[in-house]
């Protein structure tokens, strides 16, 4: 479903991403497992066309999207919930979720499904989104790009700064999400979260990955990838 092939990425003149490349079958999830400033977010960002490569190449369903904008990239159907949630704080709950809403045809998430994956939503959907916490807010980021019907979904960082007890929700909600069909790329440093989730992994540390495999894998490796991750 993806295929990002040797992409280097810069922030002016810093080099950030170093030729990474990784690639997601559909139906599965990946984890892209790093350290603070390891580049986990940039290849996120690169994917999506918020960083454009200066070199590689990124392809979505065997098509080529790299230099592609944002909003092309959505339309195509890649879904993005960034580390910094972007929910609207003016508009309720319900306003949040309908704003995001794109039909793909077929049966599709709604209201109706999306409340069942995360029932809280439900009782605070007339609540506005600036007074939602930071677990709520977390969960209406990913209700939101789920109503966009994507086929595969970008979480950025979806446990950081999370209560135990939301994270706990949080990993139940993105194993349903699975269940229901959706290929999924999570970048994280929770590696316990991670495993529960994830079919296989990827480490990235100073732009380059430095292991890739399935998550019995990683765990075999752990005094390998020690130094690369928060264990």
């Amino acid at each position: 479903m993806l295929k990002v092939a040797n992409i280097h990425s810069y922030y002016g003149s810093s080099h950030i991403l170093e030729g990474i490349s990784l690639e997601v079958i559909e139906g599965e999830t990946v984890c892209l497992l790093g350290r603070n400033g390891a580049g986990k977010t940039t290849t996120m960002k690169s994917i999506m066309g918020i960083v454009h490569p200066a070199r590689g190449k990124v392809e979505f369903q065997e098509m080529e999207i790299t230099g592609k904008e944002p909003h092309e990239i959505a339309r195509l159907g890649i879904g993005y919930v960034p580390e910094d949630r972007r929910i609207f704080p003016q508009f309720n709950v319900e306003e949040n979720l309908r704003i995001g809403s794109r039909k793909r045809g077929g049966d599709g998430w709604n209201l109706n499904k999306i409340f069942q994956l995360f029932p809280h939503l439900s009782k605070i959907k007339g609540r506005l989104g600036g007074q939602l916490s930071g677990g709520e807010q977390q969960m209406l980021t990913i209700a939101r790009t789920l109503m966009g019907n994507p086929q595969l979904l970008l979480l950025d960082e979806p446990s950081e700064g999370l209560a135990p007890l939301i994270v706990l929700a949080l990993r139940e909600a993105v194993n349903e999400i699975k269940r229901q069909g959706l290929s999924i790329l999570l970048s994280e440093q929770n590696v316990r979260f991670s495993m529960k989730v994830s079919d296989r992994a990827y480490v990235i540390d100073g732009g380059r990955i430095m292991f890739q495999g399935t998550i019995a894998g990683l765990l075999e490796s752990e005094q390998e990838v020690r130094r690369y991750l928060v264990l």
